[in-house]
């Protein structure tokens, strides 16, 4: 284990960028939107990456989905409805997602209240998907102790063998989507000596957001 007596001295020197106040939008989505072209831009590999953290009875859990589509709405992705993430949301409606973009030495912080889209929104993003990817929704009980690969396999044979020769798979009952509406969203750009800048926006009464600093 000696690398985990030298992990304490990677270091990263922030020195790309600075965030003001003043720089930025009135809107945090616009200000995200802003942020996500500038990662596009920037050739960052898979920027919709998002880590999502829920949690049930004081158990946190996180791991990194794909970010689907977003708008003053919130901030989508979708599952199978019988996942370890989907329960935790059923039973305690509120999660945070992080965003890492470490080549432009930002991070995006976005915490609220999670709701299910619309049946119609899962149906056409499901309807988008590569036909492999439709498939695996039926053949995978997300989540779910398995025996063996060959198993997930045999479920995939199964599930290729019923829509053989049909275009037009059905969403299963069990797959969709979830919206993140934000109460709190922060954006972290990466400074010199650690002392980076932090601009909060919070939700207040009346749909309207106040934009604070925060102490690195």
């Amino acid at each position: 284990m000696s690398l985990g007596k030298e992990v304490r001295n990677f270091r990263e020197s922030y020195n790309l960028y600075t965030l003001d106040e003043s720089e930025v939008s009135a809107s945090p989505f616009i200000q995200f939107e802003n942020w996500f072209a500038q990662a596009v831009e920037s050739g960052v590999k898979e920027p919709n990456a998002m880590s999502l953290a829920t949690a049930f009875e004081g158990r946190p859990s996180v791991r990194v989905v794909l970010l689907k589509g977003f708008d003053e709405r919130g901030f989508v992705f979708f599952t199978n409805y019988e996942s370890r993430k989907a329960q935790d949301i059923i039973k305690n409606p509120h999660a945070a997602v992080v965003f890492f973009w470490g080549d432009l030495h930002r991070q995006i912080h976005i915490e609220g209240v999670v709701e299910k889209v619309s049946a119609t929104e899962s149906d056409e993003y499901y309807a988008s998907r590569d036909r492999g990817s439709r498939i695996g929704a039926w053949a995978s009980a997300q989540s779910q102790i398995l025996p063996d690969r060959e198993t997930l396999e045999t479920k995939v044979a199964e599930a290729e063998a019923r829509f053989e020769g049909l275009e037009d798979i059905p969403r299963p009952e069990n797959w969709g989507g979830f919206r993140i509406k934000p109460v709190y969203m922060e954006f972290w750009q990466g400074r010199v000596s650690r002392l980076h800048d932090r601009i909060a926006y919070i939700l207040q009464e009346g749909e309207t957001w106040k934009i604070v600093r925060k102490s690195p």
